[in-house]
């Protein structure tokens, strides 16, 4: 029996359960898989996500008080995951109310071990026309907040996922993905432990 030293987590963000997003995701967990990985395909499709209430909670107790359809269990995943690759559509010149929706409840993942530290972090995005590079830069900015170590961003306009048979540079730029998450979950990079926390201060509320 093969012994599985990582795993890495595919997030689909679309409310369409075989969408775009989720034909990206399948190819770049595909060559994670052959590299090595223990790889999961989670869809929010269908699920009750409810946004952050802002009642800060979580600041003394690292637990999100809301439990609904997807984020408890998401977070577990996310937590226990070497490598996430974030899946999302653009709708409307931005990520998904989804994918917003789970990010933001991400802010009680802060203290050890329930954190995202030091954890590889992918993206891919599907678009029709405006709003890849607004969704791809505050993911961007999201992974290295949370002391992540970003991996590659992959991109595509699509409007079905058969689409992609007919764009064999995205298939591979997908498929590169996939090997790069596990090559760098295989570096075990580490931030430095007096670095753990994040997301940090901006300068404009600290004196």
């Amino acid at each position: 029996m093969r012994n599985i030293a990582m795993k890495i987590l595919g997030i689909s963000f679309s409310p369409r359960k075989n969408g775009n997003t989720v034909a990206m995701l399948k190819l770049a967990l595909g060559a994670a898989a052959k590299a090595g990985a223990e790889v999961e395909l989670y869809s929010v499709a269908g699920k009750r996500l409810e946004p952050c209430r802002g009642c800060w909670s979580c600041r003394e107790t690292g637990k999100c008080v809301i439990t609904d359809d997807a984020v408890p269990e998401l977070l577990e995943k996310m937590c226990a995951a070497d490598g996430i690759i974030f899946g999302t559509p653009i709708y409307f010149w931005g990520m998904t109310a989804q994918a917003k929706a789970v990010i933001d409840r991400t802010i009680s993942l802060n203290k050890p071990p329930h954190t995202l530290n030091n954890k590889v972090c992918g993206a891919v995005a599907s678009c029709g026309s405006l709003g890849m590079v607004d969704a791809l830069k505050d993911l961007s900015y999201y992974m290295v907040q949370r002391r992540m170590l970003p991996a590659n961003q992959v991109s595509a306009y699509l409007m079905e996922p058969t689409d992609l048979k007919k764009m064999p540079k995205c298939r591979e730029a997908l498929r590169l993905l996939g090997q790069q998450m596990a090559a760098l979950v295989k570096m075990k990079f580490k931030y430095p432990d007096k670095f753990y926390k994040g997301p940090g201060s901006f300068g404009t509320h600290t004196k």
